[in-house]
């Protein structure tokens, strides 16, 4: 059987349209940097979310629960390998994502006799300020793109854009500050999965807005789900950076 181009082109289109609409109500991922560090945060029911990979790298994700504990282990492993084969200093997030988990995933993706990663996830390295902390996002199409001092991964792409122009002006010192911008970003993303419609339609009739970020927070903990937030301590002297946050330390809405 012959396979041109067109075929190709719809085939990814299928598979964009199959793995977006599983990431669609998925629970986004918001990661911030302050003066002691750097935070990610999200709200789950039970799985984890957010993990560290190495000394100064951390990952929060959504999607499939297999397909992020698959990226997972293979970020542990590059980077160990990477440190192991050269030195700790030389593990960044830009060679991690770049050269090792982006091609990889790439693959599967171009792939049509393999089902594509359901998996969006957010890759935070820690530096010396938080205007130097970077952030790489990684799309289950292999695709990536970085920032710094804040990051979003949500259901869509303009949800994410919404929640980080929330965060574009915020330079924040402590820790409580921090997690209370990560909540509201997070709502944000939850409510802004798709542009506004004008606010009439077709009738004349005013059309209802979507909730508001603080109802989105409101309704998700009343469905059982709870923050999961982990920073990076810059300044801790233990040895390891990472360490998930306790609930007294998670401000109450």
């Amino acid at each position: 059987m012959s396979y041109n181009f067109y075929d190709f082109n719809n085939a990814l289109q299928q598979r964009n349209e199959y793995v977006e609409d599983r990431l669609r109500d998925g629970s986004p991922v918001v990661g911030l940097s302050y003066d002691g560090g750097m935070l990610l945060l999200s709200l789950k029911h039970s799985q984890r979310k957010v993990y560290e990979i190495y000394d100064k790298l951390m990952l929060g994700a959504m999607g499939k629960q297999s397909d992020i504990e698959s990226i997972r282990l293979a970020a542990i492993d590059a980077a160990h390998r990477e440190g192991f084969q050269r030195s700790e200093d030389d593990v960044s997030v830009q060679r991690l994502v770049g050269f090792g988990l982006s091609p990889a995933v790439k693959r599967v993706y171009n792939d049509n006799n393999t089902i594509p990663l359901t998996f969006r996830g957010l890759f935070a390295e820690l530096n010396a300020t938080p205007a130097d902390d970077l952030y790489f996002t990684l799309g289950y199409d292999g695709e990536f793109r970085n920032t710094k001092r804040y990051a979003v991964v949500a259901g869509t792409t303009y949800a994410s854009e919404q929640a980080e122009e929330s965060l574009k002006d915020a330079h924040l010192g402590n820790l409580e500050d921090t997690v209370k911008a990560a909540l509201r970003a997070w709502g944000i993303a939850r409510t802004q999965l798709a542009p506004l419609p004008e606010k009439l339609d077709e009738d004349g009739e005013e059309i209802t807005l979507p909730p508001t970020p603080e109802e989105i927070l409101k309704t998700a903990f009343e469905d059982g789900m709870s923050v999961e937030a982990a920073i990076l301590d810059r300044h801790t002297k233990r040895e390891s950076r990472f360490r998930l946050l306790r609930a007294d330390e998670i401000p109450a809405l």
